[in-house]
């Protein structure tokens, strides 16, 4: 068995101008970080396909599906909001990013990887059922929790989110009563910061653990394993997916935590550990935050190399 390592030209090929911090830089300095450590050598490296628009309708909004169809410019850059942008190319990688996840969930499901790593961009957790905000278009992570649920026959998946945002587009979209029994979401992420939500009465599936400012490795190991945890051990889900943002990242400066590498493959080590337990050992990662290069590059192959590990 192997990870799958699921990327695609696309995804650079999307820029919201210059200077922006989510720039294709990003996923060339993953790539490059695991071409250096031999890494690429030992994945299956496969290319994303495109979503279409009914997989991305399983969490937004038609209307919404269809005004970013409308509003993607064949040149310059249309704002969405005051910090995501499409030029010409966005709306080719935000379907490759999200169709990424569909084919990760494909592989793991079919027996080809025991687990899968989405190198994508953009990034997805901040889009709400009919939003896009925080850098992000289409939510790529619920896009494929919810394809796993309702095409693939699982009855019960959940979402780790280690990002430092919380993550309230993925939030928003599996409040909804009729995804509660089904999805159950734990994240950690720094508060007070953007987008400002998370700690104000989140749904019952919403296993949601604020941290300061300046917490590191001891702080998120504790709030795992004293409430991630045990909700998940309860509810024993037959998939997990991450939304992995590594911008909680100590030299990070988009964040103020300071996690290093090492927690990061801690966490996708316990993760591991319930997924053999309860998931047929499956995981489907993707990528969300990071905006240090040097770190970013790291941190995707510490995670990376310890999916690798199973």
């Amino acid at each position: 068995m192997t990870t799958a390592y699921i990327t695609h030209p696309d995804c650079l090929r999307h820029e919201m101008g210059c200077g922006h911090p989510e720039s294709p830089a990003r996923l060339n300095a993953i790539n490059e970080h695991m071409r250096s450590s031999g890494m690429l050598d030992e994945l299956r490296c496969l290319e994303a396909p495109f979503a279409d628009s009914d997989d991305l309708k399983r969490v937004h909004g038609s209307a919404y599906v269809d005004l970013i169809y409308e509003k993607a410019p064949s040149e310059g850059y249309v704002q969405l909001d005051p910090d995501t942008a499409m030029n010409p190319h966005s709306l080719c990688a935000a379907r490759r990013a999200a169709g990424a996840g569909l084919l990760a969930v494909d592989e793991v499901l079919a027996g080809r990887a025991e687990n899968a790593f989405c190198a994508v961009r953009p990034c997805g957790h901040h889009a709400t059922q009919d939003r896009s905000m925080g850098f992000c278009i289409f939510n790529n992570v619920a896009v494929a929790a919810a394809y796993a649920l309702d095409t693939k026959g699982l009855e019960r998946v959940a979402i780790i989110d280690f990002d430092v945002h919380h993550g309230n587009g993925t939030e928003d979209v599996f409040s909804a009563p009729h995804w509660r029994d089904r999805v159950l979401m734990a994240s950690f992420f720094q508060h007070p910061f953007y987008p400002y939500s998370g700690t104000a009465s989140p749904a019952p599936n919403m296993i949601n653990v604020p941290l300061a400012e300046g917490s590191g490795g001891d702080a998120a190991r504790q709030a795992i394993e004293a409430q991630w945890l045990p909700a998940l051990e309860s509810f024993k889900p037959e998939m997990i997916f991450i939304s992995a943002g590594f911008d909680a990242h100590r030299e990070d400066l988009l964040g103020g935590m300071a996690l290093i590498e090492a927690d990061y493959a801690w966490i996708t080590r316990e993760m591991m550990t319930l997924a053999a337990r309860h998931s047929q050992r499956r995981i489907v990662s993707m990528l969300e935050g990071g905006y240090n290069l040097s770190a970013l590059g790291r941190s995707a192959v510490a995670h990376v190399k310890t999916l690798s590990e199973a």
